[in-house]
């Protein structure tokens, strides 16, 4: 299976493309080369570091053709930052927009009583109609790493709390994604890589 993940020079791919290739996946970077994306199967877009970077996936023209894969039905997958991505935008880079695929925006965590960032393993509160999370429990753990969160959403499938409840992960048809590493999650975090590997290229966004 071919998969694109996207590399906009902001974070360490190398554990993301060791956990797609341990479950019979075939990735495939690029940070520029808009052909890998338009004849993805999966498009995956990890990220970490400050929002501001993904104007690199402006620039080089990776905005419109994840747009255009989208459209054509080809599951993708945000993580941490690639996950706030799919939304309207962030606090932490007000004057960048993000796909906009969920209209509401991301913040950073308040400031208080708990550190910030939020780093750690924390539970999940599962919705039980989720195929991103199918054979995910609610109570499971998994691991984060971040100070910007989205909020509860319509689409969010899965919520944790720190400070206060965040979407941990979204789901609308073939658009994914998830606030915290699968990759570094453990047993539980390849489950549910292999859920969106297993995904069926139907039911565009």
């Amino acid at each position: 299976m071919r998969v694109a993940v996207i590399d906009y020079k902001a974070g360490n791919l190398t554990s993301v493309l060791k956990a797609l290739r341990h479950l019979g996946a075939e990735p495939e970077v690029t940070d520029a080369d808009l052909t890998l994306i338009e004849r993805a199967e999966r498009i995956v877009l990890p990220g970490v570091g400050h929002f501001a970077a993904t104007a690199r996936l402006d620039s080089t023209g990776i905005t419109t053709a994840v747009r255009a894969a989208i459209a054509r039905g080809v599951p993708f997958l945000g993580i941490c930052v690639g996950m706030q991505w799919l939304f309207a935008g962030s606090s932490e880079e007000p004057n960048q927009r993000g796909l906009a695929a969920f209209p509401q925006s991301c913040s950073r965590f308040p400031e208080g009583h708990e550190k910030v960032p939020h780093v750690g393993w924390n539970s999940l509160e599962v919705c039980p109609n989720s195929r991103l999370l199918a054979g995910i429990s609610s109570g499971e753990y998994v691991y984060f790493t971040h100070s910007y969160r989205a909020p509860v959403v319509a689409e969010t499938v899965a919520a944790s709390n720190y400070i206060e409840p965040f979407s941990a992960a979204v789901e609308r048809a073939n658009v994914m994604g998830v606030q915290f590493h699968p990759e570094k999650s453990g047993a539980t975090g390849l489950k549910i890589l292999r859920n969106f590997l297993a995904f069926a290229m139907e039911g565009a966004c």
